[in-house]
This record gives structure tokens, C-alpha cells and sequence, in this order.
């Protein structure tokens, strides 16, 4: 076992206008809600609650 260093450089970033979308969500859209919902689903294996 050892450790592991990683170091990354980005270069500078500006600000970009985003056009809208040009095609109907597939999905409801909650109007006024700021962040989209976690789905309900549930997985045996990702929902197990073992680690």
C-alpha cells in the first residue's frame, strides 16, 4: 500500500451565455424549484445499506 498524490491545473475560465434548450423536457420540469428531485428509485444493490 502506498499514497497517491494527483495535482491538476486548469486554465482560467470566463463565463458563458447558454442557449435554452431546443426540445420538450421528457421528464416533469418542477416549476419554481431550484434543484431537480432524487429519483424514487430503489436498487437491492445500490439501497442495501451495507458497505
Amino acid at each position: 500500500m502506498g499514497q497517491a498524490f494527483l495535482r491538476a491545473d486548469t486554465p482560467c475560465v470566463e463565463e458563458s451565455e447558454v442557449a435554452e434548450s431546443t426540445t420538450p423536457a421528457t421528464a416533469p420540469t418542477y416549476e419554481g424549484m431550484e434543484n431537480i428531485p432524487r429519483p424514487n428509485i430503489r436498487s437491492p444493490f445500490w439501497s442495501a445499506g451495507a458497505p
